[in-house]
């Protein structure tokens, strides 16, 4: 089969996120299905943006061959990201007869956070004759509806409202990768035997073998509060206001003089913020590092004693939540602080951890020292039962195959 995944954001092992289109199509080679992948050029999430010298650039990135779309640059939530976007969706259209034609997909997947890529998917999978699949990262418009309180009444909302729908009918399979959409997505015209549930995956090879050693900033902070025999309470990840660090930071507040070190590893638009507060709260148990690469992920993870995720109060969760650095604390094997209120929580479902109110620094540290007075065996057994979990659930090469399944 030849599949034509579209994600705007869609990365790799090389370039950061979105990992979730390279894995798949890992996978999916393996199968013997060739995959194509259409991203933007430009993106806010990935930490190496891709060579290109023209509107279309092609790259062959371990087997898979990727379609570059040269957009304009942006940064933050605002106009520019919104140009970006439609710059994308334009291009998508211009070029598609050129897709079809050049790939001749059997399978087009329109797989961006926003569902606009919905119109020249359908357009494409039609030419080739091709199924159309819709898979759903987020829930949008309700995401920048609850989110970011816009009105119902402003155009972009209405455009994306409209491209949602238009998905919703059109398109032969529904994949979301939350748990609890099944009765809204029916709201808006899905019909019921379309939707599948397909969660976020990890690729149990990069936890199986032996990762590089954590070397240089990194290691030398963490070693030295190791030194100092404090328990490390440990964040890896997006530095956002979504993310709840102000919450963590409190915690830190609240166990001044305590035997912790809150340790926050990451960038974000709330860094600096978070690091001003550290400064003029005089917080010295709180230390911030900048990202590590990847392939160094594990091997930091183990220097945390527990690891810390946590949420914001949104009604929005209540369709679930999938978030990948949790997948990536349970298999290293870490207890973990989750601070959440979601229709779906795999910390307590697994075991693997504490579950607590979200934005709650009392609760935050009462957990913390659950843990700490656990003995070394049940903390073991509370992180094996995090690895188990994944495997079970979110290996990519079960994943992958239960994606091809649901074409059937």
């Amino acid at each position: 089969m030849r599949i034509l995944l579209i994600n705007h954001y869609a990365g790799s092992v090389h370039h950061g996120m979105e990992y979730r289109p390279y894995y798949l199509a890992c996978e999916w080679k393996k199968m013997g299905h060739a995959t194509t992948i259409v991203a933007s050029a430009v993106s806010h999430v990935r930490m190496a943006a891709p060579k290109v010298s023209r509107i279309v650039s092609s790259e062959n990135i371990d087997g898979i061959a990727y379609k570059w779309l040269k957009t304009p640059a942006y940064s933050g939530n605002g106009i520019r990201r919104a140009l970006n976007m439609f710059a994308f969706v334009s291009l998508l259209e211009v070029k598609s007869s050129q897709f079809a034609e050049c790939v001749k997909p059997d399978l087009v997947i329109a797989s961006s956070t926003y569902p606009m890529d919905i119109w020249p998917a359908h357009r494409i999978a039609k030419m080739a004759k091709a199924k159309l699949v819709f898979e759903v990262h987020d829930l949008w418009p309700l995401s920048p509806l609850e989110l970011g309180n816009m009105s119902k009444q402003h155009p972009f909302i209405m455009l994306v409202q409209a491209a949602e729908d238009y998905a919703y009918c059109h398109a032969d399979v529904v994949v979301s990768m939350l748990p609890k959409v099944r009765e809204y997505m029916e709201s808006r015209g899905m019909a019921p035997h379309k939707l599948h549930i397909i969660p976020n995956g990890i690729d149990p090879v990069e936890w199986q073998t032996d990762s590089p050693d954590l070397q240089g900033t990194a290691k030398e902070v963490l070693s030295a509060l190791k030194a100092k025999r404090l328990s490390i309470i440990g964040y890896a990840g997006g530095h956002g206001l979504a993310n709840s660090l102000d919450t963590l930071i409190d915690s830190a507040k609240l166990m001044k003089g305590e035997e912790v070190a809150f340790v926050l590893v990451g960038d974000g638009p709330a860094k600096a913020s978070l690091q001003q507060r550290v400064v003029t709260e005089e917080l010295h148990n709180v230390r911030f590092i900048d990202p590590v690469r990847k392939d160094q992920v594990p091997a930091l993870l183990q220097w945390f004693d527990m690891a810390y995720i946590g949420w914001r109060r949104q009604p929005l969760y209540r369709f679930g939540i999938a978030p990948n650095k949790l997948m990536d604390y349970m298999m290293a094997g870490r207890p973990i602080l989750h601070a959440v209120e979601a229709g779906n929580d795999p910390v307590s479902e697994s075991g693997c951890g504490i579950s607590i109110p979200p934005e709650d620094p009392g609760a935050v540290v009462r957990a913390v020292k659950q843990i700490m007075i656990m003995s070394p065996e049940d903390r073991a057994v509370m992180g094996q039962c995090g690895r188990d979990y994944v495997m079970a659930n979110h290996d990519y090469r079960v994943l992958a195959k239960r994606f091809m399944d649901c074409l059937q």
